[in-house]
């Protein structure tokens, strides 16, 4: 049962991660490559705080999403200057750069030794250390992640981003200011991946610069183009099905060595044949471009 949980629990933490790359890809219409980059940041600074400053894993993980959103502005401001491919591997650049900090910077994040023993989330006396509590918190935040995206998408704004990602030259004739649209929606998907990275921080308890990879980011931009991108309900299946698929290749009694690499295999597989039968995702309303 525990086993279960634990799933349910990443699941719900990649909910958040593909919520708000959809706010970025899916509604603005910009090719972010380097997601990881974001909750990579807010992990580490949720962490630290606790483990140097005692600071509550809640006050870190705003001050962890915080640090997201800061990043995500240093990152947009001179990266949506650019477009298309250049564009993507302007992000990209930034979630290597991010990653080889945090691999490489020994004397703040330890490298790839990484930080252990990281305190767990309390409420009052109660510590929400059991899977059960666990899953509660996450499904909260992610229910409160999905709401926020839902209005932000629903509101004129949204609406907006949307006319952007449609057609900025026609957006920008109709008097709208795109770069500023752009720039808040990416910030706001580096604000909620923050979030994101402090959960995953003060759940697992330990983290390291493997946990955000680029494979990762990868991951999650599968996770929005499969669901559909556009749509919010299509980040939330996305999400589910990449989580839960892999993890019954466990049952079937392959060795790790290759159950490994059979579920990189099967994410592009599974990218091949969106792409050829149904570009836009299962929910989506709008291609990859």
């Amino acid at each position: 049962m525990e086993y279960v949980l634990h799933v349910l629990v990443i699941a719900g933490i990649y909910v958040i991660l593909a919520e708000s790359l959809n706010l970025v890809v899916g509604f603005a219409g910009i090719p972010a490559m380097g997601h990881a980059a974001f909750s990579c940041i807010g992990a580490y600074t949720s962490a630290l705080l606790a483990l140097r400053f005692g600071v509550s894993p809640f006050l870190g993980m705003f001050a962890g999403a915080a640090a997201g959103g800061v990043l995500g502005l240093i990152v947009a401001y001179p990266a949506l200057r650019l477009k298309g491919d250049y564009l993507a591997l302007a992000t990209f650049g930034a979630g290597v750069i991010v990653y080889n900090v945090a691999k490489n910077w020994m004397g703040l994040t330890r490298g790839p030794m990484g930080l252990p023993g990281i305190p767990t989330f309390r409420l009052g006396g109660l510590e929400v250390n059991s899977p059960w509590s666990y899953l509660v918190l996450v499904s909260v935040v992610a229910v409160l992640v999905v709401w926020a995206c839902r209005n932000i998408t629903s509101s004129t704004f949204g609406r907006n981003l949307t006319s952007v990602r449609e057609d900025e030259i026609a957006a920008i004739a109709l008097g709208k200011n795109t770069a500023r649209l752009k720039l808040i929606a990416f910030v706001a998907g580096a604000f909620f991946a923050g979030i994101a990275g402090s959960l995953y921080a003060h759940y697992i308890t330990f983290i390291d610069p493997s946990s955000f990879t680029m494979m990762e980011s990868i991951t999650i931009l599968l996770m929005v183009i499969f669901g559909g991108m556009g749509s919010i309900a299509g980040s939330v299946v996305g999400a589910f099905v990449l989580v839960l698929l892999p993890e019954l290749l466990r049952f079937v009694g392959l060795p790790s060595s290759v159950a490994g690499p059979l579920r990189q295999m099967m994410y592009g597989l599974l990218l091949v044949l969106l792409m050829l039968w149904r570009p836009q995702g299962i929910l989506g309303k709008y291609r990859f471009r």
